[in-house]
């Protein structure tokens, strides 16, 4: 039967334009797109996408493979894209691209024309994808940073006015020893300074543009790689095609460094919230950073923070699977590595609404000071100070530790503290003198300690450590 050339031509109307097709007899089947394709995740791509197209247009022209005014056309198309990202959406197809690649490149041929399709000279998606996806990166890196050190930076300044305020100190989640809020507050600040380091020394080690790559071996054009790398603002071009194409080495740094700072942040939220629980009572979150229950009018529930715990638990499972997806690929590109970009994605937008959130949280915290220094004074928590004193006068530490000990468990067992219960078991009247809050805070005037004129110093230090961080981060 003679097929209808009206029929025909409304058929491939609709008929997706692939980057691969001309080998093929059949177009694909509907069960291998639905698996295959990812325009629906990797559309986020999409400036990246034009940016490295039109770097990419520009070394063709350098190398002879375009003409000034093909380029120029090629750019003004692309351009058009950057600026109105509806309208590329919406170009003329009735079926959906295979990948964001594809999707540009049908979108330039609706404004330019034929002229698109030598955009792909010397190219792949295989070096194309490992280009725009290093550019999000680097971009992802770079906020990430920025928002750890204003959580930093807002730890750091309330440190400095919480320098003297007491609060219990705990291991195992038991009362220890006294410490500050303030001290307390430092505390996260290194681990978030960490958390910058390691962001940075990833972007560092990250910045090189797999452009020129092509598939695997590299491309035919004798394009000058180091000004292409340069003209996407990369520090230099990758050493190796092979290696570049199949390398995700900084979508794992950047789930690694991401997962480990989303573990500090879920540690922080832990302690707020128990310090905000009823019994403990320490602080109080901000209204507008809490939620409220539909049944218990009197709730203020502590949401923002448990979620912070719960995506600090997903981001791990993320970078277990990327390095599971990675570690068994034979080079160079495969498939598998679509698998990649999600993960990317999530961490993304996770740490770009939660870091902000906690800053604005930790800045409003309302503090119960004279709450959390009666919970500071309790004799348990000065018990060490006595067995110290005792070990000043020339016990044997180990031996006033067992004899402070015995005194706490006389003390417990007669319902007194151990001031009230007084001397006996070895502890003379003098080592209960140590028994002062004060005291013992000033006592731990060492570097890193929590003496408040200690803590006072390491705020400012750590404000000023903070906005030398900030220096690596600045575009």
């Amino acid at each position: 039967m003679t097929r209808s050339p009206l029929r025909t031509r409304q058929r491939d109307a609709v008929k997706p334009r692939l980057m691969w097709g001309g080998r093929f007899e059949q177009p694909p089947s509907e069960l291998l797109s639905r698996l295959n394709d990812s325009f629906s995740f990797d559309r986020a791509l999409l400036a990246e996408d034009i940016e490295g197209s039109i770097a990419w247009a520009r070394a063709l022209r350098r190398a002879g493979a375009l003409t000034p005014p093909e380029t120029a056309r090629i750019v003004k198309g692309l351009r058009s894209l950057a600026s109105d990202p509806a309208a590329a959406r919406s170009h003329r197809r009735a079926a959906a691209p295979e990948d964001v690649h594809s999707h540009v490149e049908a979108a330039l041929a609706d404004r330019i024309g034929g002229l698109s399709g030598k955009l792909h000279t010397g190219r792949s998606r295989n070096d194309q994808v490992a280009t725009d996806l290093r550019l999000h990166l680097k971009r992802a890196l770079t906020e990430a940073g920025r928002m750890s050190l204003d959580l930093a930076a807002a730890l750091a300044a309330r440190a400095a006015r919480e320098a003297a305020t007491a609060m219990p100190g705990y291991t195992h989640l038991k009362q220890a020893e006294p410490i500050t809020f303030g001290h307390w507050c430092l505390a996260y600040v290194e681990m978030l300074l960490r958390d910058a380091s390691r962001l940075c020394d990833a972007l560092s080690r990250g910045d090189e543009c797999p452009l020129g790559s092509g598939a695997l071996s590299g491309t035919p054009l004798p394009i000058d790689r180091f000004r292409l790398a340069a003209s996407l603002g990369f520090a230099r071009p990758t050493a190796n095609s092979l290696d570049a194409v199949a390398d995700r080495d900084l979508a794992a740094d950047y789930l690694y460094a991401g997962s480990l700072l989303l573990s500090h942040l879920s540690r922080l939220a832990e302690d707020l919230i128990v310090y905000s629980s009823d019994e403990f009572g320490f602080v109080t979150l901000p209204d507008a950073l809490s939620t409220g229950s539909s049944r218990m009018p009197h709730k203020r529930n502590p949401d923002l923070l448990e979620l912070a715990r719960a995506h600090a638990a997903r981001a791990a499972g993320d970078l277990t699977g990327l390095l599971c997806l990675m570690k068994g690929l034979p080079l160079a590109y495969n498939k598998d590595l679509q698998l990649d970009k999600e993960p990317v994605f999530r961490m993304r937008e996770t740490l770009s609404r939660l870091l902000p959130a906690v800053t604005e949280l930790v800045a409003g915290l309302s503090l119960d000071r004279r709450r959390m220094k009666a919970a500071a004074s309790a004799d348990n928590l000065l018990a060490t100070e006595v067995a110290d004193a005792m070990a000043g006068r020339g016990v044997a530490f180990r031996r006033a530790h067992e004899m402070v000990g015995r005194r706490i468990a006389a003390a417990a067992r007669s319902g007194r503290g151990l001031a009230d219960l007084g001397a006996g078991d070895g502890v003379e009247t003098d080592d209960l003198r140590a028994l002062s809050l004060e005291a013992a805070l000033a006592r731990r005037g060492c570097f890193g300690g929590t003496a408040p004129a200690r803590v006072k110093t390491a705020a400012r230090e750590a404000g000023r450590r903070v906005a030398r961080a900030r220096r690596s981060f600045t575009s």
